[in-house]
């Protein structure tokens, strides 16, 4: 069978289809800052950057950029009616606090049970900058993770288990890859969408754990 992957602003697009009204969601740097440009002007989405933004909106147009409005990623923002900025302390303390409702992440691994490794490979030479992923990770009453589904060298980026350092131990609920949508359960991972074209027996040859077709329940 053929199929084609997601591409990565298609992901994005996907993720923000699942943001309902009303909710307070924390786009991590990377990918999930795509979803901003997708969330439907008419629902009240309230986006909020580590660095200390809350309801902030898509990226200005070209040649209107504010250099003093920038999210976490150091991307330009817009700010919505009612948006505002505030101190770094603060900002940690609503993600501490259990304020956010959504935090949406990168990820180098997602293992089985829902650990997430997306700050560090382990390479000795890198440099080690957790930034706020640990805080999310723990804080936010969901985390949505989207990524590519296998590494470039073709190595699956869901795992068993993590052999990369730890995030967050069991924070994961869904994983957005450019191939499928997966919830994590506590009977484990389950399918609930596939791009056209693929076969669950070739996603399940590019994961690196057990899956559930649950596409037809």
């Amino acid at each position: 069978m053929t199929y084609t992957k997601l591409t990565r602003d298609a992901i994005a697009q996907r993720v923000a289809q699942d943001i309902p009204e009303g909710a307070y969601v924390n786009l991590g740097i990377g990918l999930p800052t795509k979803i901003a440009s997708y969330l439907p002007a008419d629902k009240d989405i309230f986006l909020h950057s580590e660095n200390g933004l809350l309801a902030f909106g898509p990226p200005p147009p070209k040649g209107e950029e504010d250099p003093e409005l920038i999210n976490a990623g150091k991307e330009f923002v817009t700010m919505l009616k009612g948006g505002s900025f505030f101190h770094h302390g603060d900002s940690f303390a609503m993600m501490r606090g259990g304020h956010l409702d959504i935090c949406v992440l990168g990820a180098f691994q997602v293992a089985s049970n829902g650990d997430l490794a997306n700050w560090h490979t382990g390479e000795p030479d890198a440099i080690p900058a957790v930034g706020g992923a640990m805080d999310l990770a723990i804080g936010a009453k969901k985390v949505f993770v989207v990524t590519e589904h296998v590494t470039r060298q073709g190595d699956a980026k869901i795992v068993e288990q993590l052999s990369y350092p730890v995030t967050g131990m069991g924070c994961v609920d869904r994983i957005y890859s450019d191939l499928c949508v997966i919830d994590v359960t506590d009977a484990g991972l389950k399918v609930i969408e596939m791009v056209p074209g693929l076969s669950f027996a070739e996603l399940q040859g590019l994961t690196g754990a057990q899956l559930t077709d649950a596409t037809q329940a």
